[in-house]
């Protein structure tokens, strides 16, 4: 089996949803995240560590998008999606406080097999959104 060149980390992840001002506020108020770029078809939020989060309103991707550099391919998702992210363990407790403060009702802590605690709640799309600590996978 031929080895792969190398990755470094996952730089982007999206999601699709019905409201783009909407969800972008939602992220924006419950992480902080700054807007990198918005249109009428998707936002990009940057996320700490190099990360950036695409919110594509829903069909709006199903067309290849003709940008200055080239073409970027048509793409699309449908359903409750799933995404997580890294937190101290530290701060739990604030981040539980802090989606009650925010009206965003907690669905579920778990403390996972590797030791981690994660936390789940949704988007306003019902997409399934995880903070989690170290110990949720072995690499984290």
């Amino acid at each position: 089996m031929e080895i792969a060149p190398s990755v470094s980390h996952i730089l982007e992840t999206s999601l699709y949803v019905s409201d783009l001002s909407r969800s972008r506020i939602f992220y924006q108020r419950l992480f902080g995240f700054e807007a990198l770029l918005e249109d009428h078809r998707m936002c990009a939020l940057r996320v700490p560590s190099s990360g950036v989060l695409l919110l594509f309103k829903h069909d709006g991707s199903l067309a290849p998008s003709h940008v200055p550099g080239g073409v970027i391919p048509p793409h699309g998702g449908s359903g409750a999606l799933h995404l997580c992210f890294a937190v101290p363990l530290a701060s739990l407790d604030a981040w539980t406080a802090h989606l009650e403060r925010q009206n965003v009702a907690l669905e579920s802590r778990v403390r996972q097999r590797f030791g981690g605690i994660s936390l789940y709640f949704r988007d306003p799309d019902g997409h399934s959104v995880e903070v989690a600590t170290p110990g949720l996978w072995t690499n984290y």
